[in-house]
């Protein structure tokens, strides 16, 4: 694994991504929302994924990624 990615590289990555998705204006009213309901993203994810299948998880998904190809300009990090 190559050399890890500073805290500060990711933070502002994910509010480019954010600001690229939600606009300025949304992108912090998303901050806003994650700290004052102390949002707890894995749990998050867990209810709503908890009740699927992998078959089902697996078909989701790749619909999902056919529906939505990326088009970013994501790094590759070594």
């Amino acid at each position: 694994m190559g050399n890890p990615i500073s805290t500060t590289e990711i933070l502002n990555s994910g509010m480019q991504c954010l600001t690229e998705k939600l606009g300025i204006v949304d992108a912090e009213r998303f901050i806003s929302v994650i700290i004052r309901e102390q949002f707890d993203y894995t749990k998050w994810q867990r209810t709503h994924f908890d009740d699927m299948s992998p078959e089902e998880f697996n078909e989701t998904a790749a619909e999902y990624a056919k529906e939505h190809p990326y088009k970013g300009n994501a790094k590759v990090v070594l």
